[in-house]
């Protein structure tokens, strides 16, 4: 019958949680135990806690206290735990565009629902991949790495200088490559930003990729769906689509914010909590007026998100 042991040990197996030293200088150390993946001994069966530690850090005015406890390592090398973070997350985001551009081969689903589906999917499941990365700047710029090549093949399809129009279709209105070089390369220069300017840490980058991803993404889908009622000042926009975004982006950032937290990479409250609910508020605003259709509501609405967050975090 298997016997339970406890290891102590300072030794990881990866893939396990453990504290990245290089990170951030520690302060209040107080233990932790982590668990970490049963090992077989000698035809039994130890069930091993890893010692970590957990410490508080006071930060920057718009950067709130938070609790570093752990940093997901794929390897024990720092470097080339990042290098297969940035191939795993590359791998995912490549796969969901890759599945998208087959539904719109297959006319699964309307080109439009389609690439809305593009739209909240693609930067919300990257942002899901952040812990696996570690922390600091290293991180942040493997971490945009990612994105930062997407905005590469944006740019030669949209340039006409590589063909792809899976790509095109599921990523345009119209089925035009030169859409591509507006709203999908703003997209992705929203995400490579929030990587390696603001990273995990912030809310600020919770909040541009949420209420670009979430909240536009479904303003569209709910608008076109029950948008009837107009609002008066700008008869292409829908009163539910607005309120669809505005929520989309509150639920979705707070729901980012218990994510990070539990992670130790920001400590949630009601502040940051109100925060998330004002810059919603005004991205769906801003997302309404008419000059967001004239230029493109993945530019304002990621550039009242930042600037907005920046004042009110």
């Amino acid at each position: 019958m298997c016997s339970r042991r406890l290891n102590c040990s300072f030794h990881a197996s990866p893939p396990s949680l453990r504290y990245d030293p290089h990170s951030r200088p520690l302060s209040n150390l107080k233990p932790t135990f982590i668990l970490a993946p049963c090992q077989r001994i000698n035809n039994g069966c130890t069930t091993r806690f890893e010692v970590g530690f957990q410490t508080s850090l006071r930060r920057s005015r718009g950067d709130p206290t938070t609790k570093i406890a752990a940093v997901a390592m794929l390897h024990q090398n720092p470097v080339v735990s990042d290098l297969i973070a940035t191939g795993l997350s590359g791998t995912i985001a490549l796969s969901i565009l890759r599945f998208f551009a087959e539904t719109t081969k297959r006319h699964v689903f309307d080109q439009k629902l389609n690439r809305k589906l593009v739209h909240i999917s693609i930067g919300l499941v990257f942002m899901l991949c952040w812990p696996i990365f570690s922390s600091g700047r290293r991180g942040a710029l493997f971490a945009a790495f990612t994105p930062g090549v997407n905005i590469i093949q944006i740019l030669l399809i949209g340039s006409g200088m590589w063909k792809d129009e899976a790509t095109v279709k599921s990523m345009s209105r119209f089925g035009d490559r030169r859409e591509l070089l507006k709203g999908p390369l703003y997209y992705a220069l929203t995400i490579t930003g929030a990587c390696a300017i603001y990273w995990r840490t912030s809310p600020v980058a919770i909040a541009a990729i949420c209420n670009l991803c979430a909240g536009d993404g479904m303003a569209d889908i709910v608008g076109r769906r029950f948008g009837r009622q107009k609002i008066p000042y700008n008869k292409n926009k829908s009163i539910a689509g607005s309120v669809a975004m505005a929520l989309s982006g509150f639920v979705a950032s707070v729901g980012f914010m218990y994510y990070f937290a539990s992670f130790g990479y920001v400590q949630k409250s009601w502040e940051m909590l109100l925060g998330f609910l004002v810059v919603s508020l005004a991205s769906a605003f801003v997302e309404s007026l008419p000059i967001s259709t004239e230029l493109d509501d993945n530019l304002t609405v990621t550039l009242t998100s930042i600037l907005l967050g920046n004042l009110v975090f």
